[in-house]
């Protein structure tokens, strides 16, 4: 197998296998026990020095070591994804509008999200934003569903998962989203909701 992604439950790692599940890119899954540290051994270490979940092993690319190309980070590995093996990168402007959109969904919008006070500052004007910006079944960039849309649509559909109190209802293109997402069949592959 060409392609190797290391995960485990709870982790981002969710972003890029759903990517590969919705674009058909054959991978292998390796999970780590989190509680039994598996993350903090020397093997996975020499993957990801820093020991967080997800990492990409991509043996169709040599690293400067001169081993298969190791990635770390959702964003950096989706962006690798739809670059070299999703065929969605269709020149330089493109890959910056994807670059932008993974950038602000782990960055921004996660924070936004997950860091109390910034979910008190931030969250409303975030929501609305991305409420405008959102067209249900138009993708955020380029004429398919793709790495940008994996990103921000992953973070949106833990709303209900981790804060099932928010109200949504101030933003419908949000909920249709959310709920568009959950019936998708790579989605509840990888979210165990089969």
């Amino acid at each position: 197998m060409t392609l190797t992604l290391y995960g485990g439950p709870k982790t981002r790692a969710s972003m890029p296998r759903w990517y590969m599940e919705e674009k058909g890119i054959p991978y292998d899954l390796v999970e780590l026990d989190l509680r039994g540290n598996q993350h903090r051994q020397p093997d996975y270490l020499a993957i990801n020095p820093f020991g967080k979940l997800p990492a990409l092993v991509d043996h169709s690319f040599k690293g400067p070591d001169g081993n298969a190309l190791a990635l770390f980070e959702s964003g950096a590995i989706l962006l690798h994804l739809a670059e070299h093996h999703g065929g969605e990168i269709e020149g330089a402007a493109q890959r910056s509008l994807i670059n932008q959109w993974l950038l602000f969904a782990n960055a921004t919008l996660a924070i936004a999200l997950f860091v109390p006070s910034n979910r008190e500052r931030e969250f409303p004007r975030l929501m609305e934003e991305l409420n405008r910006q959102l067209t249900p079944g138009k993708p955020l960039v380029g004429n398919a569903w793709g790495a940008a849309d994996c990103a921000i649509t992953a973070y949106l559909a833990y709303l209900p998962i981790f804060f099932p109190q928010e109200d949504l209802s101030p933003y419908p293109a949000i909920k249709a989203l959310i709920t568009t997402t959950q019936q998708r069949p790579a989605y509840r592959k990888v979210m165990g909701m089969n």
